[in-house]
């Protein structure tokens, strides 16, 4: 039962992060608040780290900085496909696989889940799918290289819970901040070089050299870049900050999650409920800009809750 508490809470948190991430990305390169909150995300993990202690041991270290390399690439390839193709189709399909690969590696290392378990589970991965869903407009074309990078990031998603569960179960949240700081560096890096392109290619802050770019792409479907260059407006700062904040949050949920039981079957509950973000996301749209749940999301909703229900029974 807490597995799956710990699990869906991290699922919202990071939907909620996600929300403001997206609504940041609205005035300025995703990549960009993306490499910010990356950096403030470290700072509350500093404090957990004082206050309630971490080993940065030989395996916190290495599996730290798999789990910060792989959200790192996971981010920037999910920037490159919906830069490229529908989101209707490539967000959803990154869920799926974040979901499915911890599951796959869990059978593979041995771990026998019940029938009622399996049938969750299935049901969970399908409301991943729903929820998802979203309008898609932009007329952009499903590609094979838009599938492609949209599967390996979502496999990236998953190697950070896979990361994740790797970790001692002492090392507390060293991992964590391993982790963030490395993922700040990288997607600090290229958020650097897609500047400085935007630069030589003439474009200014909003330029079409932002992999996460769509208002002024043809057939893109990522949200718009910068509108102007500048000091950032307080509203904006507190976004990225708060963005920043509840990502390390879901972050220790997660990993709080994987650790919080001995049973095998840890790995996969934990990380088809964390790619269950989408109705953190959703629910805080509705709330905050009055976006309405189409039908689809509804029932992906009522899915996901049936799908937690039987995970904890099982």
């Amino acid at each position: 039962m807490l597995t799956v508490v710990l699990g869906l809470s991290g699922a919202l948190v990071y939907g909620f992060a996600d929300f403001l991430g997206g609504l940041a990305s609205r005035r300025v390169r995703a990549v960009t608040v993306a490499a910010v909150a990356a950096a403030v995300g470290i700072v509350p993990l500093l404090v957990g780290l004082v206050v309630v202690g971490g080993a940065f041991g030989a395996e916190s270290v290495l599996w730290g900085a798999v789990a910060g390399v792989s959200g790192g690439v996971g981010v920037l390839l999910l920037y490159r496909a919906l830069a490229i193709g529908p989101m209707s189709v490539l967000s959803p399909l990154t869920a799926v696989f974040a979901a499915v690969v911890p599951v796959l590696v869990a059978v593979l290392r041995g771990t026998a889940l019940s029938g009622l378990a399996v049938v969750a589970l299935v049901v969970a991965v399908l409301a991943v799918v729903l929820v998802a869903s979203v309008r898609d407009t932009s007329g952009a074309r499903v590609t094979a290289v838009g599938l492609v990078t949209a599967a390996v990031a979502g496999c990236g998603f998953g190697g950070i819970v896979l990361a994740y569960d790797m970790t001692p179960s002492d090392a507390g949240v060293a991992p964590l901040v391993v982790s963030r700081v490395l993922q700040a560096v990288l997607l600090g890096t290229a958020a650097v070089v897609v500047t400085r392109r935007a630069a030589v290619a003439g474009q200014g802050p909003g330029g079409a050299a932002d992999p996460a770019r769509s208002a002024d792409a043809p057939g893109s479907a990522a949200p718009p870049g910068i509108r102007g260059g500048g000091r950032w407006p307080a509203r904006l700062v507190w976004t990225v900050v708060a963005c920043g904040v509840l990502d390390a949050a879901a972050n220790v949920f997660i990993q709080a999650g994987l650790h919080s039981s001995e049973d095998p079957a840890t790995l996969p509950v934990v990380s088809v409920l964390n790619a269950l973000y989408p109705i953190g996301t959703v629910v805080l749209a509705g709330i905050v800009l009055r976006e309405r749940l189409t039908p689809v999301q509804w029932a992906g909703i009522v899915l996901a809750f049936g799908a937690a229900v039987g995970l904890a029974l099982a």
